[in-house]
């Protein structure tokens, strides 16, 4: 993660109660992996998956809006305990309207991680939008934060970091596990 962040950022990260993900070039690297019959095969990052653990901990609540529709994201999804999955979103701002009313969130308060065109409505409309490195132009020009890792490599976990250092948790993160005896220690 990067060492230095703005203060703009920072203010924005406090704020922060739902953390909305794109999948693909998010969650995955983009790439769709087709078998013979058809199905689809995507690879998920454990980092990520630790960090939404992280984040949970704390409070934050999370949510996935993708374009496509896979039982993959939703055993994922499950596996991860997200907390709203809204699958085969052609308009996102739908999903993120219905969120928002879920929740009883500000735009303020969302965070959402995107990597392409169909990200930028709900980019545009959050109190903290994310980018993945590899994402289309147009989505970093309009982000306030662009991860160093890639999509599917880590970019979601670093995201929550910088949430949770922003909201003054990561240290007590890093003592739970510096102070554990066991797994269990840390997951309490």
């Amino acid at each position: 993660m990067e060492k230095t962040v703005s203060l703009d950022l920072i203010e924005r990260a406090k704020k922060i109660k739902l953390l909305i993900l794109d999948v693909d070039g998010v969650l995955t690297d983009g790439k769709l992996m087709i078998g013979p019959s058809g199905e689809l095969c995507k690879t998920f990052h454990v980092h990520d998956g630790l960090g939404i653990a992280l984040s949970k901990k704390f409070g934050l609540k999370t949510a996935i809006i993708t374009g496509r529709t896979s039982k993959m994201v939703k055993f994922r999804a499950n596996e991860l305990k997200i907390d709203a999955l809204y699958q085969g979103q052609s308009n996102k701002v739908n999903a993120l309207v219905k969120l928002q009313q879920e929740f009883h969130v500000n735009l303020d308060e969302i965070a959402y991680v995107g990597d392409d065109l169909i990200d930028l409505p709900v980019l545009t409309r959050v109190g903290l939008a994310c980018a993945v490195p590899n994402a289309v132009s147009e989505v970093k020009a309009r982000s306030h934060y662009i991860t160093v890792a890639h999509g599917g490599h880590g970019a979601v976990r670093q995201v929550i970091e910088m949430i949770l250092r922003a909201q003054g948790f990561w240290d007590q993160i890093i003592s739970d596990y510096t102070q554990a005896k066991t797994f269990e220690d840390i997951e309490q």
